[in-house]
C-alpha cells in the first residue's frame, strides 16, 4: 500500500493528475497567448529556469496541477487587479529578478 491506497488505485490517481495538469496547463497556455500573442510571448520570454520543487511536483498526484491553479492565483490577484497586464505576469515568470 501506497499511502493507504492500493498500488493500482495510486497509479490511477497520478495519471489522472497528470492528465488534469496538461489540461490546466494547456487552457492557461492558450488563455496567455489570447491576452499577449505568440510573437510578443516569444520575444520577451526570458531564460527562468524552474524551481527542482516544481520539476519534483510532477511525481505527486495532483501537485503539478496545483502548481499551476497557484500561478492562475498569482496572475488574477497580484497581478490583474493591481492594474498589472498579462505580460507583466509573463515577464515575471519567465526573468530572473536578480539585479546584475
Amino acid at each position: 500500500m501506497i499511502a493507504g491506497m492500493y498500488e493500482q488505485e495510486f497509479v490511477a490517481y497520478f495519471i489522472f493528475g497528470l492528465i488534469l495538469n496538461f489540461v490546466f496547463s494547456i487552457m492557461f497556455g492558450i488563455y496567455l497567448t489570447k491576452n499577449i500573442g505568440m510573437q510578443e510571448m516569444i520575444m520577451s520570454k526570458g531564460d527562468k529556469q524552474q524551481s527542482l520543487l516544481v520539476g519534483i511536483t510532477l511525481f505527486i498526484p495532483f501537485a503539478k496541477m496545483i502548481v499551476t491553479l497557484y500561478r492562475v492565483m498569482i496572475l488574477q490577484i497580484y497581478f490583474l487587479n493591481k492594474g498589472y497586464s498579462h505580460k507583466d505576469f509573463w515577464i515575471y515568470m519567465t526573468h530572473n529578478n536578480q539585479k546584475d
